[in-house]
């Protein structure tokens, strides 16, 4: 970790691209109303949500009890957190009043002490931080921080920002090392990262502090936890399991750490928090930790759509290398929140890894949580489904074969927005004489104070010719830095029409110049369809291929390729044939294939003795993984036999 190269997001990025603009605009106008009206409790024939209510009866404006999740006032976070990141690109004056009156209807919950939070001002405030591990509360205030410093960021508007401060000054008087403070941690992280985000608009060292104190306090012996369940009665769900406190984190410290365990989404979450931390303090022991932790996820737990979390139990993360297709969890939160985590390793470290990481959730596992018109949502991102098996066996249950309108448990639906929305800051990073290119995502930009226009241009990832134009007014030498995914080994620079001069360095290339004036790179990357296998030791996979063109994981749906996708074998040698279809599924390159499929037998006979089986040549139709289950229901499958 060299302090000297910690990078910043670009904040001022406008996205114009011609496969993520369609998405984040679907976001904006459907996603979003649709999640206001769920919020509101406005959408007939799904479960209540309770949450503006909850908020209505907690400022006394209504009658009645708490309802809903213990955490339910999150949803109403994320959707500002979301709300906010469209405004920067497609200004609303509608959508900015109405969340100004939500967050007008929050702030008029505050307590005199700064507390916010519907579950505990319903129930009684003498209740709370009695059960830290189970109900929540700093969690919600993490996400309520994060939505208030967006929009405050976006709009200059401090109401809840303010609010916040105060929240968290009652917070920092409760929680810390000190005889008369709780020496406790959230039960499900994510404020360390939200106070972090707030260290950087403040500067105050008490916001710094207290997130690395729920870091560094996490996990000490004897788990606060344990004592918190004594004191207090409460309910230890995971008791018997095998996690017990680790499925939050906490069944040692986190300084040393080097395997990711228990609920992924709270995981990941601690993990972006440490990073934060990490580059805050320079502190190396917590980047070593962070950087165990990351290698322990993406070479032993990260299923190739990116997906996160082997299993339903705990949705959480399980031994090395277990990658079930078919009972994977694959939370679409968790991975939204390994995003997070990408872009604050690059912030410390830039390596083409983390950019390689950040890319394959954006196109495979995160953007599958949402269908095509935004009106239908994945808990869980099977990578198998076999709609019989998953509709009458139990232990598939989690695992559903269509999208759903909405869940009582809606944690999913609105940090995919929070991400789609935000996509801008994800594009590039920069320091004070480096400017790098972290994913080709066509978009405007300016960089190095306003000195420096830069406009991308693609097709991507349907192909790999990219141009940027620079236009800059900084008189002086510094380096552009391309990232070179890891799946590309053929490409060409060309700068204003001449191959360009650079060097190699973790996964990008530097091209150093004074940039003074205008100029076009040209970066074209040989983008075609490739068999992809996994590691011997994911026992699921083994003796399977499966097909990835660039970033896209593809995948075989029954719509193109007939039912018993099991009964499917290609070989690895096979030719493709690579088309783009702009009437199909918003506009995609599908891959056809030649393989072959096993002759059904005409007995009954559920073994039957060693013969050859008899089988008959398939043509194949792949299509990318993040547009199945957008036509009929059926089967689906990522992975077949070679």
């Amino acid at each position: 970790m060299n302090k000297d190269f910690y990078t910043q997001s670009v904040k001022d990025v406008k996205v114009n691209d011609g496969f993520f603009s369609p998405i984040m605009e679907t976001t904006r106008t459907q996603m979003l109303p649709y999640q206001w009206n769920a919020l509101n409790d406005a959408i007939p024939d799904i479960e209540p949500s309770h949450c503006i209510e909850n908020f209505k009866i907690a400022a006394g404006i209504s009658q009645g009890e708490f309802h809903g999740k213990v955490f339910q006032d999150s949803d109403l976070y994320k959707w500002i957190e979301a709300a906010a990141y469209s405004l920067k690109w497609h200004p609303d004056s509608s959508l900015e009043k109405q969340i100004d009156e939500a967050i007008d209807l929050i702030v008029s919950t505050q307590q005199s002490d700064g507390y916010i939070g519907t579950y505990y001002t319903i129930n009684g405030l003498d209740k709370r931080w009695t059960n830290i591990m189970g109900n929540h509360e700093l969690y919600c205030a993490g996400h309520m921080l994060e939505a208030a410093v967006a929009y405050y960021e976006i709009t200059g508007k401090r109401k809840l920002l303010d609010a916040m401060i105060r929240f968290v000054d009652y917070i920092d008087s409760i929680f810390g090392p000190e005889d008369d403070k709780l020496h406790a941690y959230p039960g499900h992280e994510i404020i360390e990262m939200a106070l972090m985000r707030l260290y950087n608009i403040t500067h105050d060292e008490k916001h710094l502090n207290l997130a690395a104190y729920f870091i560094n306090e996490r996990g000490k012996q004897p788990c606060y936890f344990d004592g918190e369940i004594k004191k207090y009665n409460n309910i230890w769900k995971w008791k018997d399991s095998y996690f017990k406190f680790d499925y939050y984190q906490a069944g040692k410290p986190v300084r040393g750490r080097g395997e990711a365990v228990g609920h992924a989404v709270r995981a990941v979450y601690l993990y972006s928090g440490i990073a934060d931390v990490a580059r805050a303090s320079d502190d190396e022991e917590l980047y070593t930790t962070c950087k165990k932790l990351w290698d322990n996820i993406v070479h032993k737990k990260m299923f190739i759509t990116g997906a996160l979390g082997s299993s339903s139990y705990g949705e959480s993360f399980t031994i090395d290398y277990d990658l079930p297709n078919d009972l994977v969890y694959g939370e679409t939160y968790a991975s939204v929140a390994m995003v997070f985590f990408a872009l604050r390793m690059l912030k410390m470290e830039q390596k083409g890894e983390y950019a390689d990481v950040m890319e394959k959730l954006l196109y495979n596992g995160t953007i599958s949580g949402m269908s095509l018109d935004g009106k239908s949502f994945f808990y869980v991102n099977p990578l198998e489904v076999y709609p019989e098996k998953n509709e009458k066996i139990q232990a598939f249950r989690h695992v559903k074969v269509k999208r759903q309108t909405w869940f009582s448990c809606a944690c999913c639906p609105p940090n995919l927005a929070r991400l789609v929305e935000s996509l801008g800051s994800y594009i590039y990073t920069e320091n004070s004489n480096s400017l790098y290119v972290n994913l080709y995502i066509g978009n405007q930009a300016n960089v190095f104070d306003n000195t420096t226009k830069i406009s991308m241009h693609s097709n991507y990832p349907w192909d790999g010719n990219i141009k940027l134009n620079i236009d800059s007014t900084r008189n002086d030498i510094w380096k552009l830095a391309l990232h070179i995914p890891s799946w590309c080994h053929n490409y060409t620079i060309n700068v204003d029409g001449k191959p360009a001069d650079y060097t190699l360095n973790d996964g990008y290339a530097y091209i150093e110049a004074n940039w003074n004036n205008t100029h076009t790179i040209e970066f074209n990357m040989d983008i075609t369809a490739r068999v992809v296998r996994s590691n011997p030791k994911v026992r699921e996979n083994i003796g399977k291929i499966t097909v990835m063109r660039g970033p896209v994981v593809y995948c075989l749906e029954e719509e193109d390729n007939g039912n018993n996708l099991h009964e499917i074998e290609m070989p690895a040698s096979t030719q493709f044939k690579e088309e783009y279809r702009p009437d199909m599924l918003g506009g995609i390159v599908t891959i056809s294939a030649t393989g072959r499929k096993i002759k059904e037998s005409d007995s009954d006979d559920l073994y039957i003795d060693n013969t050859n089986p008899e089988y008959e040549d398939k043509d194949l139709l792949w299509i990318p993984y993040y547009a199945w289950d957008n036509r009929h229901t059926g089967e689906m499958m990522v992975w077949v036999r070679d």
